[in-house]
């Protein structure tokens, strides 16, 4: 794997190997010393365009935790708001020879342009409403762990599936390890076409019941240039998970932020199926397997996908 741009550029093998390693990683968490030395003097550039806390945060974690030495920069405040254009940034950024760029930007296929001009690694964290890889991956990881495999397990995803890279993404995954998977919204949020993709459409709630897993969306108000929906408390009204609508089977997820009271009510967000800080825990590990894979792990051979080995102890089973 050179870069990681998109979740389609990736087999159900290749998501296995990145969920071992993962797991691996997750044991490595729950040490008194958390760091490893698998990528001690290599240098990662998170940039991002747009604003995040989990993603961000995570990544440039990730990073530390394997002892990389990490640049983070904010499109606020860079030479950007002075009229530098991205690819004059990827230029002047990989003059410190970085290893990855982790990047995010408002501009669909900003990461692809970017894996043009330079020789580093890079990750996609989020390009306008296409893709965002790493959260798909992270929320199968999740899943996994509760469920195990995906194959015949019933996903709803549900809300603003028109302006999410989330929704996009994760129907890609949740399909690739065998689920079937229905979005749900206002027929104006959702996009046309989507179907081809593998997946159902519904434009109510109706059925919902059936689901193994649902997964809301937060409205991206930020990202909408008109209305799509007469009102907020209109929206709430029909299609707000609460728990009436949750089943005591069911589990919950959601991207974050949340919305509490539009996508979700605070009853189903502090129960006991909310998978929410779950999900943010599992995005330290997966950003760290994601980081490892595509720089430790190019040149060195690999276990059978799905197999549940882990790295090499020699490189990861030491404090740094």
């Amino acid at each position: 794997m050179r870069h990681l741009l998109s979740i389609e550029q990736l087999s159900r093998a290749e998501i296995e190997a990145i969920l071992d390693r993962a797991e691996s990683f997750a044991e490595v968490g729950r040490r008194d010393i958390k760091k490893v030395p698998t990528l001690r003097g290599r240098t990662i550039v998170n940039l991002f365009f747009e604003s995040s806390t989990r993603t961000s945060s995570s990544f440039e974690l990730a990073a530390k935790r394997l002892s990389a030495d990490v640049v983070s920069i904010k499109g606020a405040g860079s030479a950007v708001d002075k009229g530098e254009s991205l690819k004059d940034t990827i230029a002047t950024l990989s003059a410190y020879d970085p290893a990855a760029i982790v990047i995010r930007s408002a501009h669909a296929g900003a990461a692809d342009l970017v894996a043009r001009w330079t020789e580093a690694a890079v990750v996609n964290a989020g390009d306008g409403k296409h893709e965002h890889p790493s959260q798909a991956l992270l929320d199968v990881y999740t899943l996994h762990r509760h469920l195990g495999a995906l194959d015949g397990k019933r996903i709803w995803i549900v809300g603003d599936v028109l302006h999410s890279r989330v929704a996009r993404s994760n129907l890609i995954a949740f399909r690739e390890m065998g689920a079937a998977v229905t979005v749900c919204g206002p027929p104006t949020l959702i996009p046309r076409g989507i179907e081809q993709l593998g997946c159902e459409i519904a434009h109510t709630l109706d059925g919902i019941d059936e689901a193994d897993v649902v997964y809301a969306l937060r409205m991206q108000r930020e990202r909408m240039g008109e209305s799509f929906v007469p009102s907020l408390r209109e929206y709430a009204a029909r299609y707000q998970i609460d728990s009436r609508r949750l089943g005591p089977r069911q589990l919950l997820m959601h991207p974050g932020p949340v919305n509490r009271g539009i996508e979700l009510a605070g009853d189903v967000i502090d129960s006991p199926q909310s998978l929410i800080t779950e999900q943010v825990e599992s995005g330290l590990v997966v950003r760290m397997a994601i980081l490892y894979e595509l720089l430790a792990g190019r040149d060195r051979p690999r276990s059978e996908p799905g197999s549940g080995a882990v790295p090499d102890p020699t490189e990861i089973g030491q404090p740094a």
